[in-house]
């Protein structure tokens, strides 16, 4: 488990403030959960399944970037201005997950600056492990041998 799952990004009370605004859904495998550029107004946590974070490359299929699992946090960009989706999402087994209103979060950040600031570096420690991972995974699929570092 990293830093960035739920159980260990907030504290436990940061973390039953943000799940009294949970709502449980359940998505069938293939369903897509969100296309990069369109609006970004919710997230979800995954309870159980898997979701595949995806990017489009011209010419290409979407390159599969990360699978996410059990306690993952499946979409950053609700929280960074403007708003849209930087890669797709989509269901790879039946998932069952919490699905959270963005801007109720937002205002409850707003209100309580403490929770405000938790889910800020939450969501930032997650977004700066996606940018990684989408940057290791590029380069392992396009990049000529050697001409690239994970690091």
């Amino acid at each position: 488990m990293t830093s960035t799952t739920l159980g260990t990004a907030l504290s436990s009370e940061h973390r039953e403030r943000l799940m009294r605004l949970a709502r449980e859904v359940s998505v069938d495998a293939g369903t897509r959960l969100f296309e990069e550029g369109r609006r970004a107004d919710r997230f979800w946590i995954i309870r159980t399944g898997t979701v595949t974070l995806d990017l489009r490359v011209p010419g290409r299929r979407p390159a599969v970037i990360e699978s996410l699992g059990h306690n993952e946090l499946v979409g950053w960009s609700w929280h960074f201005p403007p708003y849209v989706w930087h890669l797709g999402a989509e269901a790879m087994s039946p998932v069952r997950a919490w699905e959270f209103d963005a801007d109720e979060v937002k205002r409850l950040c707003e209100e309580d600056p403490g929770f405000g600031r938790a889910v800020a570096v939450w969501v930032g420690k997650v977004t700066a492990q996606r940018l990684h991972a989408a940057r290791v995974r590029l380069l392992d699929l396009y990049a000529p041998y050697g001409s690239g570092s994970a690091i």
